[in-house]
């Protein structure tokens, strides 16, 4: 499912138009980026878990020449996936 597929299904689901559906699901992505760019975490019980895991500096290798390099420290975006969710996949 892409994000055209899924604004269709929210639409379908809620009975709002294509482009009320859009705005909304576009609401939902900013909420949670802009939660997550101020470090803090979205739990939506049930579904899960958006969060920031914090990446430690370190050193890797250049695939092509073996050649050691720093890979800077970073933020990663971290899914958890809650109850809800896990049962309904399984």
């Amino acid at each position: 499912m892409n994000k055209n597929d899924l604004i269709g299904a929210v639409a379908d689901s809620s009975g709002l138009s294509k482009s009320d559906a859009a705005s909304a699901v576009e609401g939902v992505f900013d909420a949670i980026t802009k939660s997550l760019s101020n470090g803090d975490e979205v739990r939506l019980v049930g579904f899960g878990t958006f969060s920031v895991a914090k990446r430690k500096a370190s050193t890797g290798r250049n695939p092509r020449t073996g050649e050691p390099m720093n890979i800077p420290a970073s933020n990663q975006p971290k899914f958890k996936a809650g109850k809800g969710l896990k049962d309904a996949v399984n």
